[in-house]
């Protein structure tokens, strides 16, 4: 059942036509939906149009109708879905979930919808999808989903409840003035308040509870019942909160026409209908209206099937594809939980001005990040905000972790993750992946980081193990590394017969190798190292490309090189080199981690990550870590459960299976537009090119 033909226009010809301005904003998204061409239009469509399409029952859909009617064209009405987004409000997050009827929409009582319709066809009761809607409902109550999804979660010490419950309660939920379900529903304001008196009458013994809109809680609309309920002394809820949390502390609920409701269905719960919503009307609600069109009784699965499953129309919130109700869900929540992490909030201290908007991003969901360089500043901002403090770990400013620490303030450290970009961060290049790390971070041994700590005792189920292999070998098959730059090479690199070892050399005064390897003498000492281990091997150098590029330290004379090494290559692409060598013989580059990746043997002479585990040739002691990992709980440590992703095509959080495709196909963030910074930017570049001059002439021997 999960191919079902939904379309519903049946029709030969091949477009269809919208006049609203903010639909036509919506394009892309009826073009999928429909399967048809989209136009605009303002006062005839064109010729040849299959139908005309307008948003709900707002007004401006009336005259779109009425053309419809007089040029004899379909007319469909485009609604969101029972699964919309995080957070309300069509300019922070697209819709996931929307619905298209041709006879009327789903929540107006008083003409048929094609969701009606299904209902009364008895199409739904199908054996298979009655299975599918079971399960469906136990996702929607795991994964604890609504329409919109940012509310919090909360105890019932939070919500002022108190447990084990007393005496009955029964939640009553009031709605915003103006809702257009309300009258479709069959409805006026006074039916709000007979609600909260039935209520109140029909449990005596009970504690009623009042839902109030988070709409009108903010201040932004009017609801019926905050008066009233005041009045007879409820219990009132005014706060965003996940709607589960009030849903599994109560015995019992009431609405007029709220997608709660329904929610409140698959929770098990009795549910008083005042008015007339989609799922009343089918014998699972206790009923205070009738609809004489609504005479099968349907069981809840029934209702689900046709609501969730078939009359809704799902968009992968990222490619914006069709996709299933079970992975729209799946998406919404990996979605809130991002969103939810963020909402505390966060200053920010030494992250230059072209990363702070790509670090912004990777904290979509609360309040807006500030930025600040002034330690004592930002203690006192993050403490007044009862926030934390997020720093670029390699500009923390002297002071400002002991000011955080007598503030009994978080620091969290911020650094690139292990799948960047394509293109190096010194060429200013946003980053599609970052490490959040509340303990330390990764490339300092010197105490342990929260990629260690996960490492040390992290429970790797299967499910986790198989998505991790399936990672790593998207990884290989499909060449991506940390930064995916240099040329791609197929002609042979080493000579037949010979071991082949790969020494990539580092950024000498990057903090990876002062903390991490201060022991190994540079780029210099690692290549006598690796060649007195390997004294008739074929050793191949690599310089680092940011020392390459000039923007770092760490460039030595070819002659210097050739004295341990047998050649040295620039720009070809890592994966390349690694599918023919050997073995790395490293300090602590991402290098010896891509070598694992791809099943070579690696030599660390530092400290990195990836060492430690018992998957390395460990050449100095890791007494903190006894551990022993397989390769794929490593790679789920450090592609999966460590670093957290942004998409650089939607700019959502995303997952790194596609940050791997969008690499693999050559998509990043765009770089800043350098002239926005005009006297910074030309003393970087002038900088940039006179190590360049320099490092060409140490290559050529002078």
């Amino acid at each position: 059942m999960r191919n079902v033909d939904r379309d519903p226009l049946h029709v030969d010809r091949q477009s269809v036509a919208i006049r609203s301005p903010g639909i036509w904003k919506l394009r892309q998204e009826v073009e999928t939906l429909t399967g048809l061409r989209v136009e605009r239009y303002r006062l005839q469509p064109p010729k040849g149009t299959s139908a005309l399409l307008a948003w709900g029952h707002r007004p401006s859909a009336l005259p779109v109708q009425r053309k419809a009617e007089a040029l004899g064209l379909p007319f469909l009405r485009l609604e969101d879905g029972f699964l919309r987004s995080v957070r309300p409000g069509r300019d922070l997050d697209k819709a996931l979930s929307f619905v298209l009827d041709r006879q009327g929409i789903y929540y107006d009582a008083r003409t048929p919808s094609d969701l009606e319709s299904l209902l009364e066809s008895g199409s739904c009761a199908q054996p298979e999808l009655l299975e599918r809607a079971r399960e469906g409902m136990e996702l929607l109550a795991r994964l604890r989903l609504s329409k919109y999804n940012d509310g919090p979660e909360a105890s019932a010490r939070e919500l002022g409840l108190e447990e084990p419950r007393v005496r009955p309660r029964v939640l009553v939920i009031d709605q915003t003035v103006g809702d257009v379900s309300i009258e479709g529903s069959l409805c006026t304001a006074e039916d709000f308040q007979e609600m909260l008196r039935a209520a109140k009458a029909e449990n005596p013994n009970a504690e009623i509870l009042v839902k109030i809109h988070p709409e009108v809680a903010r201040g932004r609309k009017q609801g019926y019942l905050l008066d009233a309920a005041r009045a007879a002394g409820c219990r009132i809820f005014f706060d965003p909160v996940n709607p589960w949390a009030l849903l599994e502390r109560v015995d019992r609920v009431y609405t007029v026409s709220s997608g709660l409701g329904f929610e409140a269905l698959c929770a098990g719960l009795p549910v008083t209908c005042f008015g007339m919503p989609f799922y009343a009307g089918w014998g699972v609600t206790d009923d205070r209206k009738r609809s004489s069109r609504r005479s099968r009784r349907c069981s809840l699965e029934e209702i689900f099937a046709a609501a969730y499953l078939l009359y809704s129309r799902y968009l992968d919130p990222w490619d914006r594809r069709p996709i299933e109700f079970e992975e729209a869900a799946e998406a919404l929540a990996f979605l809130r939980d991002i969103y939810m992490e963020n909402r505390k909030p966060a200053v920010l201290v030494g992250f230059t001005r072209w990363k702070r908007k790509t670090v912004a991003a990777f904290l979509q969901g609360g309040e807006a990040p500030q930025f600040e360089q002034s330690p004592d500043k930002a203690v006192e901002l993050a403490k007044a905000k009862e926030g934390r403090i997020l720093v670029w770990n390699t500009r923390c400013p002297p002071g400002l972790r002991e000011a955080a620490a007598a503030a009994s303030l978080p620091v969290i450290n911020v650094e690139d993750g292990f799948l960047r970009s394509v293109g190096l961060g010194s060429a200013l290049t946003p980053a599609a992946s970052l490490v959040f790390d509340d303990l330390g971070i990764y490339y300092d041994p010197r105490q342990a980081s929260r990629l260690e700590s996960l490492a040390q005792q992290h429970d790797f189920t299967p499910e986790l193990i198989a998505r991790a292999r399936k990672l790593r070998e998207v990884v290989v098959q499909r060449a991506v590394t940390k930064y995916n730059v240099g040329r791609r090479e197929s002609r042979p690199l080493f000579p037949a017969g010979k071991r082949a070892i790969l020494v990539p050399g580092q950024v000498e005064d990057d903090q990876s190798v002062e903390l991490g390897a201060p022991e190994a003498g540079g780029n210099l000492g690692l290549l006598q190292r690796a060649r007195e281990r390997n004294p008739d091997a074929y050793i191949l150098y690599k310089p680092h490309p940011d020392v390459e590029a000039g923007y770092r330290k760490g460039a030595l004379e070819d002659r210097r090189v050739l004295e341990y090494a047998d050649s040295i290559v620039r720009d070809v692409a890592m994966p390349d080199i690694l599918a023919q060598c050997d073995a790395v013989e490293t300090m602590t580059s991402l290098v010896g981690f891509e070598a694992l990746l791809r099943g070579r043997q690696v030599a660390v002479h530092g400290r990195p990550f990836y060492a430690g585990w018992g998957l390395t040739e460990d050449l100095l002691p890791f007494p903190r870590r006894t551990r022993r990992l397989s390769l794929d709980e490593l790679v789920a440590v450090a592609l999966i459960l460590y670093p957290r992703y942004l998409d650089p095509v939607s700019g959502l959080p995303c997952t790194p299976e596609l940050v791997v495709s969008r690499l693999a196909e050559g998509r990043s963030g765009k770089a800043p537009r350098r002239f926005l910074w005009p006297v910074k930017s030309s003393a970087w570049q002038a900088l940039a090119a006179g190590r360049r001059f320099w490092n060409k002439r140490l290559q050529m021997g002078r």
